[in-house]
């Protein structure tokens, strides 16, 4: 007896990052059956991405003809600002050069003859998460990913909440620092640079210290702090009140079931959120403090995350 997913649909999800684009061929359960990598080559420019992702898409879906699976459609999640009711990749960061303007739905849809989805690849990990992850216990929850930058994506009523334009979401920008550290977005105090990888690793430089070369990475400043070591301790200790500041303006704001936390440091677990889940209570108002706690877990699909909600958005679940 055939498995389920062969007798029914599948569809492709795509994750465009500044280095790689990631792929798989997905089924109803949310599993990915196929998968690819290959490098985004961003530095040739807006259109030899999108060729690139089109060849990506055609020969998965060729995979998928000779499996005989029927393929419902393409999904992509894309850095950047995405219209994604036209389609379109409004803005851009500098890792995607000539990205910005690009009409990846109907562009895509010409190069490969199938329904073509675009969202931020932050929401396509919200999605992903609450289809088959940490968020699928919650209707309503906040995702944010702790990386190079700060994304983040907002469920409610389990679909990514877009906003007006598409572009809502952009928990690294919002400020937490009036006057505070300058953001390569131009402004002054974003989330982004006291919560990313980047900002902990800049913090670890600023002991000036011997201590500095012995936590030369978040994973030996967490192996560290786990071992007692003070200035590690000093150093997640601050780390995870930023989180925590960021945190508390998002359960302000949207007062979710429960917060997922992606990116390379959630794979340290408890050694991170149980600091966060401290501090956070302190940054909240009292009504909060006496409601139901907001729960914070680590998100659950790691690197699939983004391909697995790019898919999501074609099955109803």
């Amino acid at each position: 007896m055939k498995a389920k997913y062969e007798e029914g649909e599948v569809a492709i999800g795509l994750d465009l990052g500044g280095t790689n684009i990631k792929a798989g061929i997905v089924n109803r359960e949310g599993k990915i059956l196929r998968r690819m990598s290959v490098p985004t080559e961003a530095h040739q420019g807006g259109e030899a991405i999108l060729q690139r992702i089109g060849g990506v898409v055609r020969m998965l879906a060729d995979e998928a003809a000779a499996q005989g699976w029927l393929v419902r459609g393409a999904g992509i999640g894309t850095a950047g600002q995405v219209d994604s009711t036209r389609g379109v990749v409004a803005g851009a960061t500098a890792n995607l050069p000539g990205w910005a303007g690009m009409d990846l739905g109907n562009r895509l849809a010409t190069l490969t003859g199938l329904p073509v989805l675009v969202d931020n690849d932050a929401n396509a990990m919200a999605f992903g998460e609450a289809w088959v992850g940490a968020g699928r216990q919650w209707r309503d929850f906040v995702c944010i990913t702790l990386g190079t930058g700060v994304g983040g994506g907002v469920v409610i009523n389990r679909r990514p909440y877009r906003g007006r334009n598409g572009y809502a979401g952009e928990i690294g920008h919002h400020v937490i620092a009036g006057d505070g550290r300058p953001c390569n977005c131009g402004r002054s105090g974003c989330f982004e640079q006291y919560a990313s990888v980047t900002a902990l690793m800049g913090m670890v430089r600023s002991l000036g210290s011997p201590a500095d070369k012995e936590l030369s990475s978040p994973e030996a400043l967490f192996t560290a702090a786990g071992a007692g070591h003070g200035p590690a301790l000093e150093v997640l200790g601050e780390y995870a009140r930023n989180i925590a500041v960021g945190l508390a303006n998002l359960v302000h704001l949207f007062d979710p079931e429960g917060i997922v936390v992606g990116g390379a440091v959630s794979k340290q677990g408890e050694l991170l959120l149980a600091p966060v889940r401290l501090e956070l209570a302190g940054f909240l108002l009292p009504v909060f403090k006496q409601a139901p706690k907001v729960e914070i877990v680590a998100a659950q699909l790691g690197n699939d995350g983004g391909v697995i909600g790019a898919a999501a958005a074609f099955f109803d679940f």
